[in-house]
């Protein structure tokens, strides 16, 4: 199987904005042009585009494989996604930091998250780091990716961790994409 989980950081201006919106997409697929329906049945009311995205494969010494419903043992561990939200004195801007974390909870997914550069330096007294959108932890602002795939994925696939010494990480794809040209690659 070629099917791979996609991270997919959608943006757009949606009627009625002043400013670009940011939304993560996650969907399974041989390709990043195969998830294009997907995405747009994700954020129907936007004209979106694609600012990131990346092959999720390896994770926090994991690998992250796709296989067939039923095909793998259940396992104790999940992906969790996590948006971290801090900022800097002096500038009027909220900044965010994705992570995603392979662990057997929440609790232990938070305590990765806590540890990042990010938690530590993007925040001050009266402004501090947080799990976007409450300060501190909270079950709602952490999100298990199997849970927030589409309905169909969900029925379909299912994601195995395989732990892996020196497994390098994915490459990031960072940079404007139009969803008309990705059609047309």
């Amino acid at each position: 199987m070629n099917k791979k989980l996609h991270m997919v950081m959608l943006g757009a201006t949606p009627p009625g904005r002043l400013t670009e919106q940011h939304d993560i997409f996650f969907g399974i697929a041989d390709s990043l042009k195969d998830l294009v329906p997907e995405m747009k049945a994700f954020w129907p009311e936007a004209q979106i585009h694609i600012d990131a995205w990346r092959e999720v494969t390896a994770v926090d010494g994991y690998s992250v494989e796709v296989t067939d419903k039923g095909e793998s043992e259940e396992s104790s561990n999940h992906l969790f996604f996590i948006n971290l939200g801090g900022y800097i004195p002096g500038e009027f801007e909220e900044y965010h930091y994705k992570v995603l974390s392979v662990a057997d909870s929440l609790a232990v997914a938070s305590k990765v998250a806590k540890s990042t550069a990010f938690y530590e330096h993007f925040g001050f007294k009266g402004a501090e780091s947080h799990i976007d959108d409450k300060y501190g932890i909270d079950v709602d602002d952490i999100y298990n990716v199997a849970d927030i795939l589409s309905a169909e994925t969900k029925q379909r696939y299912s994601i195995r961790f395989t732990k892996i010494d020196g497994i390098p990480d994915d490459e990031l794809h960072i940079g404007y994409v139009k969803i008309d040209k990705l059609l047309k690659s």
